[in-house]
């Protein structure tokens, strides 16, 4: 039967039967494989948009557009194969595609889990939904559906962070650690799946260091400690925005600490910085934490901090170069996000890095007039940027004495990844080893008076 009902004013159908019903209002169950990202329409409404499929029509699915007031009562789908129940929406269709419209006005929904053996109790409704007795056996028959034929949840084509590139639009399966407002109603993802991205040349001259120097992060301001906390030690966290157009996403309704796939997104490097872009058109679903691909990371994620060279990036394999050399050989190398989040000072480190940036720019200005090293560095791993200076004695030490300036020269060329007859090019520094120490330049010890300090390492000429 294409319906079920309890009388005229109470009936469900299929979706293959209501792509059949155009500018008809009807009433329908389906599995949530898949939603967009929740937006302003360019009128004062917010639209989150839902793709649900049934046992009648299992593959595409059909596309739900649900308009409110505002982004909170907008349905937030909490996991792919959760079950919608839809009640007066009214079908329509543009080119070959049929859809589906929830007016704000008369139309109402509910979300219910879609595991089996659940309760049959909504997490959420809004406002014009009533509850019947005879919805159970709606949602169970789904339920009992979707164990002899599980929907797909997370795309087969998902890439990882390591093999992320420019360019294209790809699908990211990954796990979203924090999300925050970096400037009114403009807000940021941090996402994580436990690899590292790949590093990028640096495309900035260094004499703009003095003007522009480069971010340590793409947020005005630094995360607080207690947010690096709760981020793993290893494996790049990535940040993710929309794309500067004139629609506002509400990515503030979409939940930290649960896995995700995100489709049709792109990347960009900003300063050196790999950035997710969000497109209106972005698609994305949670991922229940039995999904295979939510386990696959997992066990990559795990395989790799078993091992003993767990902190060292993944792109320095087999050995980082060989124009440093540290003292404490022994001493296990830890990531920037160790050191960022440690929280005792002063505390002393063995870590791999590249160096971006070196600030003053040119090596004779590296001494201060009374003959003492005083110069930054910009230091980088997967996991984080900071500055690390470098001073007296422990310079000394760096540079092996005080060399001529040409050779200080050759050895900034050679640390910051300089070609010596291409200074024009994009620099692609090589992964190093180095030794840090952390201490507090004042008595407050406050998060931004933290600082790092080069010790015990050596540019080997």
């Amino acid at each position: 039967m294409s319906t079920l009902k309890r009388d005229d004013d109470y009936k469900f159908l299929r979706i293959v039967d209501a792509i059949a019903s155009i500018n008809q209002k009807v009433n329908l169950f389906g599995v949530v494989i898949e939603t967009g990202l929740p937006k302003q329409t360019k009128g004062t409404d917010c639209i989150w948009c839902l793709k649900i499929v049934d046992e009648s029509h299992p593959s595409p699915g059909i596309f739900v557009n649900v308009f409110a007031e505002n982004f909170e009562k907008l349905p937030r789908v909490e996991s792919a194969g959760d079950i919608v129940q839809l009640s007066l929406v009214l079908m329509k269709i543009h080119g070959s595609e049929v859809y589906a419209i929830f007016n704000k006005k008369y139309s109402s929904f509910a979300l219910y889990e879609g595991r089996d053996g659940s309760r049959f109790v909504p997490y959420q409704v809004s406002s014009k939904f009533h509850a019947r007795e005879q919805d159970k056996k709606f949602i169970a028959g789904l339920r009992k559906w979707t164990i002899s034929r599980q929907p797909e949840t997370a795309s087969s084509d998902s890439l990882s962070l390591k093999e992320i590139n420019e360019g294209h639009r790809f699908n990211l399966t990954c796990k979203v650690l924090h999300i925050c407002e970096v400037k009114e109603g403009e807000w940021m993802l941090f996402v994580w799946d436990g690899t590292d991205a790949p590093p990028v040349n640096v495309h900035t001259k260094l004499e703009e260091e003095v003007e522009n120097p480069l971010p340590l992060q793409l947020e005005a301001s630094p995360l607080s400690r207690d947010v690096l906390r709760t981020f793993p030690a290893v494996g790049t966290v990535l940040r993710m925005t929309p794309e500067q157009c004139n629609e506002k996403l509400g990515l503030h309704l979409l939940k930290a600490g649960r896995w995700v796939q995100f489709r049709n997104i792109s990347f960009k490097v900003h300063f050196g910085l790999w950035c997710g872009i969000l497109q209106p058109f972005s698609k994305f679903c949670y991922l229940p934490n039995n999904d295979n691909l939510v386990l696959q990371c997992q066990r990559a994620y795990n395989e790799r901090v078993k091992r003993k060279w767990d902190r060292v990036p993944l792109s320095s394999f087999p050995w980082p170069s060989h124009i440093t050399d540290t003292d404490y050989q022994e001493v296990p190398f830890v990531t920037l996000m160790d050191i960022l989040c440690y929280p005792e000072v002063t505390a002393k480190f063995r870590c791999v890095v590249r160096v971006l940036a070196t600030f003053p720019t040119h090596p004779s200005n590296f001494r201060a007039p009374c003959g003492t090293y005083r110069l930054r560095l910009t230091l980088e791993d997967p996991t984080a940027r900071l500055h690390a200076f470098l001073y007296a004695k422990d310079a000394v030490k760096f540079f092996g004495g005080y060399p001529s300036i040409d050779t200080m020269i050759k050895l900034q060329n050679a640390l910051l990844g300089v070609e010596e007859k291409g200074a024009e090019k994009p620099r692609n520094p090589p992964w190093i080893q180095c030794c840090l120490k952390s201490y507090y330049v004042d008595k407050t010890n406050i998060w931004g008076s933290r600082k790092y300090r080069i010790f015990g390492t050596q540019l080997i000429n």
